[in-house]
């Protein structure tokens, strides 16, 4: 980045008003020659006066050093060199002082007055001046010299200081102008890094939540089923080996599909990676919003191959299996609904029966799924478990419930679980329908 006005600002380190040193002493070395030109100039004024020399000496020494002082106060430097101007004295300090008064961030009235008075002041000197040499014969040359030289010398030292000063000081502006234009896009840029990030990481945390959430809906519920049936397993071993042996099936089939989902799921996310580390190796900054948007579609497209309505009575059978008294009703005309409400209406049932595995095994469940206008309808209600009911003792992380709440939400439903006044428990949502 370029250097700031604040950096600027930072690095004054010259005395009183002068902001560099280097400053200080151009204008203290600009004073001392202009008032030693004055001193000499006010020797011969001193003799056309009438005045001891050493006062013409000395009025040049104190009238030439106020130049040292044209940064502050620019104005009495002009009218001072405006005031000495008859004593033909002041030509260095005359024109820097017009320089720094063009220069200055002054009015333009101020800066054309004082630079009219120094012209009116230098044309009438000159031309008083140029007369008396023609009439004591130092010059033969025709009165139209006289005008001439008046005019010329005026414009020569008041026009070229003045615009070269106007010159400066509005590139100085310009300049200024520009840096803080500079500070505020710099401070911009920063602000919108910051709030890049802030967003970046929003959608990291977003991302890693559902990926949790959907490994928690793939895993919790097959391995909940799995360690059911082992424990069933156990306990029939030797009383029954047929029933042994058709739940040792079940658990292979229930760890054959949890592996599947968990292949799918770990390859779409791994491809989803790999589709982004080319992106931002090759894709430009212009073409971000069309990634996201392929981005999002990838992720519904994943969506779409997700679990539906029509699986649920799979998954109560599932259950069902595993030893749990589970009756399932379906109300309303049967029809297909988006595949995300699907797949969150799926989801729910599911989690719900996982967490009746883990915390009221042996109770009787009811599954109702009601098919509405405009809304479909899910309730999973246990009965309270048997005290003498043997639990698979299922650990649980406690963010199913969240979990089901939050994907309800995200489609604008409405989540309600809680216990029953039996002693049961029970979850219902409703989903909008689009």
């Amino acid at each position: 980045m370029t250097a700031t006005g604040e950096e600027q600002v930072t690095a004054r380190g010259g005395p009183w008003w002068w902001a560099r040193r280097r400053s200080a002493v151009f204008d203290v070395s600009l004073a001392a020659v202009s008032a030693l030109e004055c001193a000499l100039e006010g020797i011969p004024f001193a003799r056309d006066a009438g005045i001891p020399e050493v006062a013409g000496v000395v009025f040049g020494l104190l009238a030439g050093s106020v130049l040292v002082v044209r940064r502050r106060w620019p104005i009495a430097v002009v009218l001072v060199s405006i005031a000495i101007t008859p004593a033909e004295m002041g030509f260095l300090m005359g024109v820097v002082g017009l320089y720094t008064l063009a220069a200055a961030e002054l009015p333009r009235r101020i800066i054309a007055s004082l630079a009219g008075m120094s012209l009116v002041g230098t044309l009438i000197v000159t031309f008083v001046k140029t007369r008396q040499d023609m009439s004591r014969g130092d010059l033969d040359i025709g009165d139209w010299f006289v005008p001439f030289a008046a005019i010329t010398m005026s414009l020569g030292f008041t026009a070229p200081p003045v615009l070269l000063g106007l010159y400066v000081g509005a590139r100085r502006r310009l300049m200024e102008s520009l840096r803080e234009r500079a500070d505020s896009l710099e401070r911009e840029l920063q602000l919108l890094a910051e709030r890049a990030e802030e967003r970046a990481e929003w959608a990291r945390n977003e991302e890693r939540t559902r990926i949790a959430r959907e490994m928690h809906d793939v895993v919790a519920h097959r391995v909940s089923l799995m360690v059911v049936h082992a424990a069933a397993l156990q306990a029939v071993a030797r009383k029954d080996p047929e029933k042994a042996v058709r739940n040792a099936a079940l658990v292979g089939d229930m760890g054959r599909q949890a592996l599947t989902e968990l292949r799918e799921m770990l390859g779409v996310l791994r491809s989803g990676g790999d589709v982004r580390r080319e992106r931002a190796a090759s894709v430009p900054l212009a073409a971000v919003g069309v990634a996201a948007a392929a981005a999002a579609a990838a992720s519904r497209a994943a969506d779409d191959e997700g679990p539906c309505l029509a699986e649920i009575e799979e998954l109560v059978g599932q259950s069902a299996a595993a030893g749990m008294v589970v009756a399932f009703s379906v109300e309303g005309d049967v029809r297909s609904y988006a595949p995300l409400v699907e797949q969150t209406a799926y989801r729910v049932v599911q989690e719900a029966l996982t967490n009746v595995h883990k915390h009221a095994a042996g109770a009787k469940t009811y599954v109702r799924l009601a098919h509405r206008v405009s809304e479909i309808a899910m309730q999973v209600e246990n009965e309270p478990p048997e005290e003498a009911a043997a639990s698979a003792r299922l650990p649980s992380g406690g963010n199913g419930l969240v979990g089901m709440k939050e994907r309800v939400s995200a489609l604008g439903g409405v989540f309600v679980s809680g216990p029953t006044d039996a002693g049961g428990f029970r979850v219902s949502a409703v989903i909008p329908a689009s």
